[in-house]
């Protein structure tokens, strides 16, 4: 698959496709199904398909205390839509130009002149443009005069309910996993590479993993257990997501105790973290002793949870 980075980077070997366009944040079953629509709309006509997405997201970009937590970043998100097995993915840089962009702007300037669009699937509900003047209608009366068709996209119901990214960070929040899969395709993980943090887990006798999350926030919080995965390895262990309260900690941190691991030390290394089972809520404790003593709880209702029913 081919990453694209902005519209200065479109050649004209680019030009022509079927595409569609969004966040697509967790490439769930709901996206799944329009990129079926688009895959199989670009194999009848012989031509490539294309993802656009944005970086950061529209809503980031505008900032506010509504800013949703994503569920992937920006690398995980390319590797998701790789496995789904689109052709390219053209990242726009949602910035101040972009947003700026009039809808008129916005056809000629990305779908004819930049990919010459042949085929394009969106929602009914998708809007573009300043002040998102751009609609449905507009694209379709804009494909009547330039020779490019336009299809609405699939929705996918699961229990009488539209699959969203919305719907999944609930079941996250509320720690429904079982739910959160079933919504996205694939059992819910965090990657990101293996940082130097302050080394406190050392200090207390439980070793960590602190794994870089690079996102604005994440779904989650609390403790959990985990399988970690590095290096072909696949490893129990207990995950804290939170804001280390005990230790006045300023931003979240996804930190990783590996049960039973002496190997080498991973710093550098990448990480996929999968979320099984909620085991608490984060809290502040009465100085460091009380923390491990917690912790070393934890780490016992982990290995007990792993044992019930032969878990590995």
């Amino acid at each position: 698959m081919e990453l694209i980075r902005g519209l200065h980077n479109l050649r004209d070997r680019h030009r022509g496709c079927v595409a569609t366009i969004g966040n697509f944040d967790g490439v769930h079953q709901g996206h799944s199904r329009v990129l079926a629509q688009v895959k199989a709309k670009a194999a009848a006509l012989g031509l490539p398909s294309v993802v656009i997405i944005f970086e950061p997201q529209p809503r980031e970009f505008f900032g506010g205390d509504s800013i949703p937590p994503r569920l992937t970043r920006f690398d995980e998100k390319v590797r998701l839509l790789a496995a789904q097995g689109v052709d390219r993915v053209l990242c726009l840089t949602f910035n101040a130009r972009l947003r700026s962009m009039s809808a008129e702007a916005f056809i000629d300037e990305l779908l004819l002149q930049g990919l010459a669009v042949k085929h394009f699937v969106v929602g009914d509900d998708f809007r573009f443009g300043c002040d998102r003047r751009g609609d449905f209608a507009m694209l379709c009366e804009a494909g009547e005069r330039h020779g490019f068709s336009v299809e609405n996209t699939t929705t996918f119901m699961l229990a009488g309910e539209r699959v969203s990214s919305t719907r999944i960070r609930t079941a996250l929040q509320q720690n429904d996993f079982a739910l959160a899969e079933r919504l996205l395709g694939w059992r819910y993980a965090v990657t990101g590479r293996v940082m130097h943090g302050q080394k406190l887990g050392r200090q207390l006798g439980v070793p960590t993993a602190n794994v870089r999350m690079h996102r604005y926030a994440c779904p989650l919080r609390g403790v959990f257990a985990v399988h970690a995965h590095f290096d072909g390895q696949r490893l129990q262990g207990v995950c804290n997501v939170g804001m280390r309260p005990t230790v006045h900690g300023r931003q979240p941190v996804l930190e990783v105790h590996l049960l039973d691991y002496s190997g080498e030390e991973i710093y550098g290394r990448l990480m996929r973290v999968e979320f099984l089972q909620f085991i608490r809520t984060e809290r502040a404790f009465d100085g460091l002793e009380a923390l491990k003593t917690q912790i070393e709880a934890d780490i016992e209702h982990v290995r007990a949870w792993f044992s019930q029913a032969g878990r590995d």
